[in-house]
């Protein structure tokens, strides 16, 4: 009695997966065709806070064009770390999803132009930063600092 879901199965989504790391913030972002709508954990991306960095996240789509971003939607759901950590693993992952809808879905002419014009401006924006904070020693206060030493 259950009825077949031939017809749902049948109709395929053009969409990619990315993600987008710095220091322990992780970004995933869902890119597929739409509207041209762009998310950051459900809200609009104009209401990003710190308001300072808001324009580090803008930078993929200012400088591809809005005309690319026109096409598609991208929700990034983004965990872990700091405020600063989080807005540049959200910018990691728009300007990775960006380039992989394009290499799915549209050509590999035009994916290869903005990869281009993305790395020629900051590598950052496509290649991780694998920087990672050290863990603490015993025998001092920090990862390298150690205690005071005393003969006597």
């Amino acid at each position: 009695l259950v009825p077949s879901c031939g017809s749902i199965m049948s109709r395929s989504v053009e969409a990619v997966q990315t993600f987008g790391k710095k220091k322990n913030a992780i970004a995933v972002a869902h890119c597929k065709r739409g509207k041209g709508i762009l998310n950051v954990n459900g809200y609009p991306i104009d209401g990003l806070l710190p308001e300072s960095m808001r324009y580090k996240v803008f930078e993929p789509v200012l400088l591809i064009g809005n005309d690319k971003f026109k096409e598609v939607d991208i929700r990034v759901k983004v965990r872990g770390g700091g405020n600063t950590s989080q807005i540049f693993a959200v910018r990691q992952a728009i300007a990775k999803a960006i380039v992989a809808f394009y290499q799915k879905y549209v050509d590999e002419q035009s994916k290869r132009e903005i990869k281009d014009i993305l790395v020629q401006f900051d590598r950052s924006l496509l290649v991780a930063d694998p920087r990672r904070c050290e863990p603490k020693k015993f025998g001092g206060r920090g990862a390298r600092a150690r205690f005071q030493k005393s003969y006597r």
